[in-house]
This record gives structure tokens, C-alpha cells and sequence, in this order.
């Protein structure tokens, strides 16, 4: 009898643990990201791989409900430019596309000077985040291709902003440089010759980018550049 009470209480564990490991979705998952910004604004762009749950490229406007958090933050992330991530819990992060029908609108994440995989140290445990807004939700695809253009979007609408390069070969590199324009300077992409997985010197990023969207633009210099995650 008591071997019988084993069984079925084992069973039941079981079951109730595979229910539970089954009631997320797809996309569900620790969701590592790039945080970058400074004064006029703060943001996140997901380090994405090309396989589930991690095959997006997700880039978000942010802050922290703490606003004496938030602003510490934001100032040294504008005083030096280092390398900061965001170590998020879990969730899906399909809910953070625009048309989800339960969107994310806060999450709870550390954050952390260097990588928080490669031994970044937490500065902030546990902060609440606010999403404000998406501006980039889009899924990778598995093929492989390759593109000898690179488009880079502006990230921010004032005078310091980034560069960040639309994930759109296999293999290919996640890369986003900070510039600084005037205030009223134009919102364009930057479009780039692209070689392989070899990206343009600042040199030519300057050249460009003065042709294209200001001619008193200047390239500040690269905040994260890594092609590890994308083959």
C-alpha cells in the first residue's frame, strides 16, 4: 500500500511539474540585454542568437520606476562609455511586440557593468523596469544569406545618439556605435558597405554619416560589437 501511495504521489509530482514547465510559451526565457543611453533617454536592445527563444531583435525605450535610480543611472551611462547589460527574469519576450495581446509593460531585471554572462559585476539587483516604448520587434531568420549592405538605425532624437545595425545576414554582427549630432539633425538610417563580418571603421561610418544626416555629425565610438552570438 505504501509503495502504491509512493507511486501515485510521484506521479503526481510529475505531472504537476511538466504542467508547469508547459504553461509558457515558445518564447519564454532569460532575455540578456545591451542597455545604452544617456541623459535623453535610456534603452535595451536584446542580444539575440539565431535559434528559439532567443531569435529576435528587440530594441525598447526604458526607465527605472525608481527616478533617483533612474537618473543615476542614465548619468553614468553617459559618463563613460563601458559596457553595460541587463540580466532580466524570465518572460516571453514575444510580448513585447507591438501587436501582443498582453504586452510586457514592466519587468524586473539586475544591472550590470560589463557582460552578465561573461563576469559582469551587478550594480543594481532587482530594479523595476518600465517599458515605454518598442521601437524595434522583429524575428531572425535561420537561413543563411549574406548582404553587402549594413543599415544602421538611429536610436534617440537628440543630440547623443546610437547607431545600431539591423541583424539581417547569417552569420553577422550585433554593433552599436554612439554619435553625436545636432539636435534638429535628420532621423535616417545610415547605410553601409558591409564586408563578411568586418565592420567600417569609424572613418567611414563619419563619412557617411555626414553625407546622410548632418554634415557636423561626429562618431563618438563603438559601445558593442560582437559576432559570437550570430553564426
Amino acid at each position: 500500500m505504501k509503495r502504491l501511495l509512493s507511486f501515485i504521489l510521484l506521479s503526481f509530482c510529475f505531472i504537476f511539474n511538466t504542467h508547469a514547465e508547459n504553461k509558457h510559451g515558445p518564447t519564454w526565457g532569460v532575455h540578456g540585454m545591451l542597455l545604452f543611453g544617456n541623459s535623453e533617454g535610456m534603452y535595451v536592445s536584446h542580444l539575440p542568437m539565431f535559434h528559439p527563444p532567443h531569435d529576435y531583435q528587440v530594441v525598447l525605450q526604458i526607465h527605472c520606476l525608481d527616478q533617483k535610480l533612474d537618473a543615476a543611472i542614465k548619468a553614468r551611462l553617459e559618463q563613460k562609455m563601458v559596457l553595460w547589460t541587463m540580466e532580466p527574469g524570465q518572460f516571453e519576450i514575444a510580448r513585447l511586440a507591438a501587436d501582443s495581446k498582453t504586452p510586457l509593460k514592466q519587468f524586473k531585471a539586475n544591472i550590470v557593468l560589463g557582460h552578465f554572462e561573461q563576469g559582469g559585476k551587478t550594480e543594481y539587483k532587482d530594479l523595476a523596469v518600465i517599458v515605454e516604448k518598442n521601437l524595434i520587434f522583429r524575428r531572425l531568420s535561420p537561413q543563411m544569406r549574406n548582404n553587402n549592405q549594413a543599415v544602421y538605425h538611429q536610436i534617440g532624437s537628440g543630440s547623443q545618439r546610437f547607431l545600431l545595425k539591423e541583424i539581417d545576414s547569417r552569420p553577422d554582427f550585433d554593433h552599436v556605435l554612439a554619435i553625436s549630432v545636432p539636435a534638429n539633425a535628420a532621423m535616417s538610417d545610415v547605410v553601409v558597405k558591409k564586408a563578411g563580418l568586418q565592420a567600417v571603421s569609424d572613418a567611414e561610418f563619419l563619412q557617411v554619416l555626414r553625407g546622410k544626416v548632418d554634415k557636423r555629425a561626429s562618431v563618438k565610438g563603438t559601445i558593442y560589437l560582437d559576432k559570437a552570438d550570430l553564426e
